[in-house]
């Protein structure tokens, strides 16, 4: 693994590029990560995905976007066109960096909307995958209301500050999504966000709703388009009851397995 920095020199972003194992292709990926708590719990399922990717040729680039994990910025001075734009360096320093033509992005949750946004603005990405996407950043952002709501009030006191503040601004779990990150969020839309010039794109989900069901359909259509269930056990995206993060082999082997088979002539 090679750790780098790239991007403007302004704004930084950290990341991490895995070589191939033995024979190379011509061709990377981009993982594009989720946000906040579900960053953490993706962290060690990108790292496995990763790996296999470079088992079969590829080259990977896992990064964080500005104000997030190692690279530069306040997450309070960024909005959600931003992280966009730092897909947008992603694509680029992989291609410069792995002397390679052809790059495909990878979001998972909030990072694969993110992911399709970026889509939208370019002609040049090879691949799309969306792992178990939000739909919509409007979507997304009753969903974490939701969730505030639900909560139970703590024995011990005031709760630990989730919720939003009079100028709109969001806590969750010790994130903050500001009131301009939220307002620039809730203008992407996946179902209308299809991206016309990537040859192929897959939707891997590790169970069905009608969420996904409706994106399905929507982009059914699209040239190259493939939907993928692949069930993982339980709800892969919460930590379990000893403290421990599931892994979820089914759907990561069943992308990688797409990954490969779409690079066989």
């Amino acid at each position: 693994m090679n750790p780098l920095f790239f991007g403007p020199a302004e704004t930084p972003l950290y990341g991490v590029h895995q070589p191939p194992e033995g024979k190379a292709l011509d061709a990377g990926l981009v993982l594009c990560y989720p946000f906040g708590q579900e960053y953490m719990r993706a962290h060690r399922a990108y790292r496995q995905l990763a790996l296999l990717l470079t088992k079969i040729g590829f080259h990977v680039l896992r990064f964080d976007y500005r104000g997030t994990g190692d690279s530069s910025g306040e997450l309070d001075d960024v909005m959600a066109v931003d992280w966009v734009a730092d897909v947008g360096y992603a694509v680029q320093e992989l291609r410069d960096v792995a002397n390679i033509r052809r790059v495909g992005v990878l979001g998972l949750r909030l990072g694969a909307l993110i992911a399709a946004e970026a889509c939208k603005a370019r002609d040049d990405i090879e691949r799309l995958i969306l792992w178990d996407p939000v739909l919509s950043g409007r979507q997304y952002d009753a969903e974490l209301l939701a969730e505030i709501a639900a909560e139970h009030p703590s024995p011990h006191g005031p709760q630990s500050g989730n919720g939003e503040d009079a100028r709109g601004n969001l806590s969750y779990n010790g994130f903050v999504l500001s009131a301009a990150f939220r307002a620039s969020m809730k203008k992407f839309d996946l179902p209308s966000a299809v991206p016309p010039g990537v040859p192929r794109v897959l939707l891997a989900v590790s169970h069905e709703t009608q969420d996904f069901t409706q994106l399905r359909n929507a982009w059914s259509r699209v040239p190259g388009f493939r939907y993928l269930h692949a069930p993982a056990p339980h709800d892969w995206n919460f930590v379990d009851n000893f403290g421990g993060i599931l892994l979820p082999q089914a759907v990561i082997r069943a992308i990688v397995s797409w990954v490969e088979s779409t690079e066989q002539p």
